[in-house]
């Protein structure tokens, strides 16, 4: 779908309190401000109820995501097909799963949108995104996207994608030096290896864990590497530090030397789906209907603990193309579509540690859409 570029500032949705309360099946409709500074009308979803909603402002890390009952939100097809195209980094890592089965199941399908994945570094993506040239982003609000957003970019991030399990240790490792443990460690000047360098969402979560252990996103050196090279850096000596992703980081886990440090905070997606004006002022309508079958897509599939399904599995792995012994050797994902309020606050304020941040840090209203998601479920705000 080919759309245009506008230069105007979308109105973001008004953040939610914890008195706002979710459409029942015996509620009216009501009027909600969405993008392009519009109005519309919120109706009733059959099947998403008091619990197809979350409180922004919950930062628990035992917050039980939202969720509809499967199949639904229903679908309510266009009136005429739509083609979309969204980029993404990889067709192969497992927060990418949602989609690839969306596409697979024909979920995309049943709302009358042709959807394409195209496989496009965020950098690349960044500038198609704001000219229309692609109309979605599966990545995250990394500094380059707040940077594109301050230079004129209308763009925002309009629905999350996932937080780790308890029990992952996907995140910040070290190597132990003579006389050190995992509850003393001295991060400041040590080398880190690592896919993206800096002005990664991770630069919160790894923030957290430096603090803990006597250093600063100022204080330690970056080496930008592949990802087949980071766990080999680490084990050789060339880095000290690094972060390892599932299921990477199973291959140094309880071994002697190594210790974990910290991951992405429970409860709290980093990324997800980012919009340009196409979807968030041209075709809203589009918009929404994309959300809505990603969101049933969450709901059929990826209960909370969707590996425990072995079919399934097996499936997944082939629908990725990854080693179905390696999916299985980790938890579950927590599939969330919700966007946790402060995220992009707490995300630029280490962008600026890094120094990787241009000018001053823009407001929640700037950077997130609430709105679409809540019409997809019927949250009236």
């Amino acid at each position: 779908m080919k759309t245009r570029f506008y230069g105007a500032v979308l109105t973001a949705a008004v953040l939610l309190t914890s008195t706002a309360c979710t459409a029942s099946h015996d509620s009216p409709s009501s009027e909600s401000k969405t993008g392009g500074g519009g109005t519309r009308t919120v109706r009733p979803v059959a099947g998403c109820g008091a619990k197809s909603w979350t409180d922004p402002a919950d930062l628990s890390p035992t917050r039980t995501p939202a969720r509809c009952e499967p199949g639904t939100p229903a679908p309510a097809p266009l009136p005429e097909p739509r083609k979309i195209t969204i980029a993404t980094g990889t067709l192969s890592a497992e927060y990418v799963a949602p989609l690839q089965v969306a596409l697979d199941k024909g979920e995309f399908k049943k709302e009358g949108l042709e959807v394409t994945l195209k496989v496009l570094p965020t950098p690349d993506s960044l500038p198609l995104l704001a000219k229309g040239d692609i109309d979605a982003l599966w990545a995250a609000p990394e500094a380059a996207v707040m940077n594109g957003v301050r230079g004129g970019f209308d763009l925002r991030w309009v629905a999350a994608n996932f937080s780790p399990d308890p029990k992952s240790k996907s995140g910040l490792w070290v190597r132990l030096k003579d006389g050190e443990t995992g509850d003393q460690v001295k991060m400041a000047g040590r080398r880190m290896g690592t896919m993206i360098g800096k002005g990664s969402v991770i630069a919160y979560p790894m923030e957290k864990a430096l603090e803990r252990h006597g250093g600063g996103l100022d204080e330690i050196q970056y080496q930008q590497l592949g990802s087949a090279d980071v766990l080999t850096a680490l084990q050789n000596g060339g880095v000290d530090s690094a972060w390892l992703l599932d299921p990477v980081w199973r291959r140094v886990d309880g071994e002697p030397g190594y210790a974990f440090l910290g991951g992405q905070p429970l409860g709290e997606p980093l990324g997800g789906m980012l919009y340009g004006p196409g979807l968030l002022n041209d075709d809203l309508d589009a918009g929404v209907a994309l959300l809505r079958a990603y969101i049933r897509t969450v709901n059929t599939y990826f209960t909370a603990d969707y590996k425990s399904d072995a079919t399934f599995v097996t499936y997944l792995a082939k629908l990725l193309k990854t080693d179905e012994a390696i999916l299985r050797s980790t938890p579950s994902l927590r599939m969330d579509w919700e966007i946790r309020s402060g995220t992009t606050d707490r995300l630029q304020a280490a962008y600026t540690s890094q120094g990787v941040a241009e000018g001053e840090p823009l407001p929640e209203s700037k950077t997130v859409n609430r709105s679409l998601y809540e019409e997809a479920v019927g949250h009236r705000p």
